[in-house]
């Protein structure tokens, strides 16, 4: 079924597909039978037995960042079954982001290319959306308890960033920004410094600039009554020597977990066309292409660690046996994306349901 529907979405343009199939998804969700009907159907619960980030987890599989950027679909997204989303990018100032097109298919090696340039809604209007999203979930919760129904909790990251035109150097203080904004309202934070479509973000993955950026969130979290964990997301680009340099920092100053991997600007052995990819120019690759090279990089940052440090695990995961390749590595939770454009809205459940028969 998704099959054909894919074909009809996939004739156009990549970011008109994405709006138009999430807003219809929308308009759905908006009767509470139609969306009852559609949670039994997307819907596994198999909670994480032991707490990540002392966070209880639904389940393992979760939404990468920028796909609801600006928080506008969580109650679509928990409809499916995720049992936690990253929203953002988000930054400081609203920001339009690069020019379109955008966002790429690349069917034949089952993976896209982006170059969004963190566009969003700015931090002060997301805060907005996610209180909402607060409030009216605490209501439907004490609803249910009532009817002592389970009613799991989907999880909220709060990927955060830096805006286009502020200097590195004054970086920190985007970062500060967006913690403040956000911290009430989402249940961990995912420090962005490894998109390649912000000019220079990626210098800021150097330890000293990382150093500076993590121990001063780490600081602020310290002032608010409840503390919420502060992961780091990593390029795929990275060297190994320079992952040990993430991996020693990390260790130092005892931060709460890692997700790898962000997108690559590698074209390594793709099977599209190079004059194709030519046409469509810079921006990250996500999708089956970067799997082993982000199963690399969880296996190496595991045995490194000891396990001390828990992964988020994202990077071409289509079926089960894809999400416990990155379990079995190392990860303690996954992050789809691409793969969902590909296998359409039943993927989490059949994850859900591969990974509980293991």
């Amino acid at each position: 079924m998704y099959q054909l529907l894919r074909r009809t979405l996939f004739l156009l343009p990549a970011e008109t597909a994405h709006h138009f199939s999430m807003n219809c998804l929308k308009l759905l969700c908006a009767v509470p039978f139609i969306r009852n009907l559609l949670k039994k159907k997307f819907t596994q619960y198999s909670p994480v037995t032991t707490p990540v980030f002392s966070l209880p987890f639904s389940n393992r599989v979760g939404l990468g960042a920028g796909f609801d950027k600006n928080a506008k679909y969580l109650r679509e997204l928990e409809t499916l079954g995720f049992g936690f989303i990253e929203i953002g990018t988000v930054t400081p100032r609203p920001q339009a982001g690069n020019e379109k097109p955008r966002l790429f298919r690349l069917p034949k090696d089952k993976a896209l290319i982006n170059r969004m340039g963190f566009n969003n809604d700015g931090a002060e209007v997301i805060a907005g959306r996610l209180k909402k999203w607060v409030i009216s979930s605490r209501q439907l919760a004490g609803a249910n308890s009532k009817l002592q129904t389970p009613n799991p909790k989907l999880l909220i990251g709060g990927n955060i960033g830096k805006n286009k035109n502020t200097p590195n150097e004054e970086a920190w203080k985007d970062y500060e920004i967006c913690f403040r904004a956000l911290h009430p309202y989402v249940d961990f934070f995912v420090v962005n410094v490894s998109s390649p479509n912000t000019p220079g973000l990626r210098e800021l993955q150097e330890k000293e600039s990382l150093r500076k950026i993590l121990t001063h969130l780490q600081s602020l979290d310290k002032t608010f009554a409840l503390q919420k964990p502060v992961l780091l997301k990593i390029a795929p680009d990275l060297t190994f020597e320079q992952i040990d340099d993430v991996i020693d920092l990390a260790i130092e100053i005892k931060l709460d977990g890692l997700v790898a991997s962000n997108t690559t600007i590698s074209r390594h052995e793709l099977q599209t066309p190079n004059s194709q990819l030519q046409i469509i120019g810079a921006g990250g690759l996500s999708g089956k292409p970067l799997q082993k090279r982000s199963t690399e990089i969880i296996q190496y940052i595991h045995q490194k660690t000891g396990g001390s440090i828990p992964i988020i695990g994202s990077g071409g995961i289509f079926t089960g046996g894809d999400a416990m390749e990155k379990l079995a590595a190392g990860a303690s939770l996954v992050e789809i994306w691409t793969g969902f454009i590909y296998e359409g809205p039943l993927i989490v459940k059949r994850i859900c349901k591969y990974l509980q028969s293991k």
